[in-house]
């Protein structure tokens, strides 16, 4: 009955009796990487043909070490084999690089939207600074309006000049008539 009841719980979990090998996606796809990256470089084709070359010498020309006769038909097994696993290996690792430019196109589409938001923004923000020193009045605006008052300073000037001259003209026969009269 024990074994019934905790079988009967869903608090705890089932314990498999098989047999499970753990492989961690992402080192197999490393590993593939690793040996799709060697066997794109010009190292690995100068070994293959120098092994290749040795082999073939060694099969016709040494009678006793003589393991691959001349069809070369264990060499040939050995580069289907070398296709066989290359190929997949290969096509795992251009898998893995386009799920990387995946993300990685996301994240500059991420990247592109956010900055165009953000100039958006800044456009936005420009335009009401505009308007907003639109009613600010600059540094051309006073000295425009300082200019005119000037200007019209001046054109009452002479009324004052001859009003002045009148005054002061008054003001120097005062003081003549005082020092005849004094």
């Amino acid at each position: 009955m024990s074994e019934l009841s905790t079988r009967g719980r869903l608090d705890t979990p089932r314990t498999s009796r098989r047999f499970n090998v753990n492989v961690d996606p992402e080192a197999v796809g490393r590993f593939s990487e690793s040996i799709a990256r060697f066997l794109g470089t010009g190292r690995y084709l100068a070994v293959q043909t120098i092994i290749v070359i040795i082999w073939i010498a060694i099969n016709l020309f040494a009678v006793n070490l003589r393991w691959d006769p001349y069809p070369f038909i264990l060499l040939n097994l050995a580069f289907s084999t070398q296709a066989a696993y290359a190929a997949p290996l290969i096509l795992l690792a251009q898998n893995r690089q386009e799920n990387r430019d995946r993300v990685a196109l996301d994240e500059d589409r991420r990247r592109a939207a956010q900055t165009k938001a953000d100039t958006e923004y800044l456009a936005r923000e420009l335009a009401a600074l505009r308007l907003a020193i639109g009613e600010v009045a600059t540094r051309d605006y006073l000295r425009r309006e300082l200019e005119e008052l000037r200007e019209i300073l001046e054109e009452l000037q002479p009324h004052k000049d001859a009003v002045g001259k009148d005054s002061a003209g008054k003001a120097d026969a005062a003081e003549r008539r005082s020092k005849r009269l004094g």
